[in-house]
């Protein structure tokens, strides 16, 4: 690689790599984070692979010129206390947790975003870390579509969203809807374009019930709505139900239990 930005791109497509190939067996811990950190500035000369060690502020440059504080990220000698805490939350709410894992994927974002722990680079290892954290949830899409083309080309929405729920994150009194709104808006955008892609048209609702109906074809005689939505992870829980349900009318699936864990059995 030539130029420092080049050089940084190379890293960049490095750990691109290493997830594509390798997201089953990583394992969210800070060595992992600073060894990616590192990673991203190996071409550039090195200067990666550390937590910061100054304190650092979010600016924001008005038309006028003048700067503005946007955010204060958590203190250099806090850091790395917080990012442990981080990490270990993430990982316990990951098991506790009942509902779409895309939620919980978005707020660990949005948290490693306030920490803002490296002098440079957050950005960067905050997309890196969506991917690696969407394909260990079941969400592979990162695979064909680029997540990080589609928050470039919405980056007035990303950074707005992010301001927007940043604030009183210090007090634990943010609002973390719209940065999951923009969260959820560009998962759905990149499995629309996926979708395209293979000839999917997503804008008709049977669409999605159609793969539906066809992933229930591959699954065994006896399966859970959990299998369906590792199948088809572009498709929504009231989706797959709505699916199952027009497929037990039709005389083909019955259901053998209640609630989310229960199980399916084909018929014929």
């Amino acid at each position: 690689p030539g130029d420092r930005p080049e050089q940084e791109v190379a890293g960049y497509r490095d750990v691109l790599a290493s997830i594509h190939a390798s997201h089953a067996n990583l394992r969210l811990t800070t060595r992992l984070v600073l060894d990616w950190h590192r990673s991203l500035y190996h071409y550039a000369g090195g200067g990666g692979g550390a937590w910061k060690a100054k304190d650092n502020v979010i600016y924001e440059v008005r038309p006028d010129g003048r700067q503005v504080v946007r955010f204060r990220p958590v203190s250099a000698l806090a850091t790395p206390e917080f990012m442990q805490q981080l990490l270990g939350l993430f990982t316990q709410a990951l098991d506790e947790w009942q509902t779409d894992p895309a939620l919980l994927i978005a707020s660990f974002v949005l948290d490693f975003e306030c920490i803002h722990p490296f002098m440079d680079g957050n950005g960067r290892m905050g997309r890196l870390l969506t991917l690696l954290l969407l394909y260990q949830a079941g969400y592979d899409v990162g695979r064909y579509i680029s997540l990080e083309r589609i928050v470039e080309e919405s980056k007035e929405t990303y950074y707005e969203a992010l301001l927007k729920s940043s604030q009183g994150w210090h007090e634990a009194k943010h609002d973390l809807r719209p940065w999951w709104n923009y969260f959820l808006g560009m998962l759905t955008a990149a499995y629309r374009e996926f979708e395209s892609r293979v000839g999917i048209i997503t804008s008709a609702r049977g669409a999605k019930r159609e793969m539906v109906r066809r992933a229930v074809e591959r699954l065994p005689g006896r399966f859970a709505i959990g299998d369906l939505k590792r199948i088809c992870p572009g498709v929504s829980y009231p989706t797959l139900q709505r699916a199952l349900a027009d497929l037990k009318k039709e005389g083909k699936i019955n259901c053998l239990g209640r609630g989310p864990d229960a199980q399916w059995e084909k018929r014929g």
